[in-house]
């Protein structure tokens, strides 16, 4: 059996930056500042994100930590307007919905999610594009913990008690598009499948050593292959 974690931004949907303009929003609502323009949200947790552009914009861990609550409720308040804009175009990327199927379809392989959202923006995230989030039984989330490498251990053991099933690191696959992605589960002897439907290329992805990389995840039959030999 195998545990089959996906991101969300960028590997199953696109939201066309209402995340990113969701969380400036909430940042000046209640720091005053949105930080630094240049810095890149993928990869990183939802906390992570406010911790490190107030920490740029000169703000203290005390004072961070103190707001970082109220942000989140802020944030969560914008992403909710900003995924039912009819501008944006928010949608769900090529082939996601038929590799949940199939991969639901196999006894031996467990739905879930990895991602740096905090649960309750992965939720409207998904709903945003006509995914159940119910789909995945198992989920780490951006707000389990604010290190995106301390998410598959987590998993695992939500996995433990969830599905009284003990899975050993190398039989869980993290599918995702950022090299964050690749690199997380390393600690625990995770696979990663890397696919470049977000900010990086194949060529980007591959230099960082995931079992397999694919331009989109279109051909369901390659991507199972792929899961079945990570």
């Amino acid at each position: 059996m195998k545990l089959v974690l996906f991101d969300i931004d960028g590997t199953i949907l696109w939201t066309d930056g209402a995340g990113r303009r969701a969380m400036e929003g909430a940042l000046v609502a209640i720091f005053g500042t949105p930080g630094p323009s240049s810095y890149r949200y993928d990869g990183k947790t939802d906390r992570q994100i406010v911790r490190d552009l107030m920490r740029e914009d000169g703000h203290d861990d005390v004072a961070i930590d103190a707001r970082l609550p109220t942000v989140l409720e802020e944030y969560l308040l914008r992403l909710e307007r900003e995924l039912s804009r009819e501008e944006p175009q928010v949608h769900r990327l090529d082939g996601v919905l038929e590799l949940l199927d199939a991969l639901e379809s196999r006894a031996d392989r467990v739905l879930g999610l990895l991602t740096g959202n905090v649960l309750p923006g992965a939720e409207r995230k998904l709903r945003a594009v006509g995914i159940d989030p119910g789909r995945f039984r198992i989920g780490a989330f951006g707000s389990d913990h604010e290190h995106r490498p301390a998410l598959p251990a987590i998993a695992l053991e939500r996995s433990r008690v969830a599905l009284d099933a003990t899975f050993s690191g190398d039989r869980l696959i993290i599918v995702g598009d950022t090299p964050a992605d690749i690199h997380c589960g390393r600690d625990v002897g995770a696979r990663a499948i890397a696919v470049a439907t977000g900010h990086y290329s194949v060529d980007d992805l591959s230099a960082h050593g995931p079992a397999a990389v694919f331009a989109d995840l279109r051909d369901t039959a390659a991507v199972m292959q792929a899961i079945d030999d990570a």
